[in-house]
């Protein structure tokens, strides 16, 4: 095999490679059905979620930010919910989750203090620790990594 193939090999394994721990899938059921209805919501109602937030927030381009951001959570949370490239997906979660808090949460923080900003990121940060233990974990057991890691394995 040529020495491009072997470092390509590696390289999948350890995407791929994960936790053989079939409780994870509640973490990846809860992770991808929000990011995956918060995509969809930003689609649905623009004013409320999309743009017309995007805008509210001061980001400039809010259409095209609304919508991208919309985007990588639909197709990500579908990736996490199918535990497909699990640790791949929870990159640019993770970087939505901290847009999210610098964006939102700090000023908050920055505003009205801690126990106001712990109130309004309390699910943000459920989040952004599960995406955390996705990153690290994988999929688990019930996923299309380990299915493809098994199969690549017989």
């Amino acid at each position: 095999m040529p020495p491009v193939m072997k470092n390509l090999n590696k390289i999948l394994l350890l995407v791929l490679t994960t936790a053989d721990d079939r409780k994870i899938i509640i973490v990846r059921l809860v992770v991808g059905l929000i990011f995956l209805s918060e995509g969809l919501q930003k689609y649905l109602f623009p004013d409320l979620l999309g743009t017309g937030r995007f805008l509210k927030i001061g980001f400039t381009s809010p259409e095209f930010w609304a919508y991208f951001t919309g985007t990588f959570e639909i197709v990500c949370g579908l990736l996490v919910l199918a535990g497909l490239v699990t640790r791949i997906a929870a990159i640019p979660l993770l970087t939505v989750m901290a847009v999210a808090f610098v964006t939102t949460k700090w000023p908050i923080l920055i505003e009205k203090g801690i126990w106001p900003m712990a109130h309004e990121y309390r699910t943000d940060f459920a989040m952004t620790l599960l995406l955390i233990f996705l990153l690290i974990s994988g999929g688990g057991r019930w996923s299309a990594d380990s299915a493809i890691i098994r199969r690549n394995d017989s």
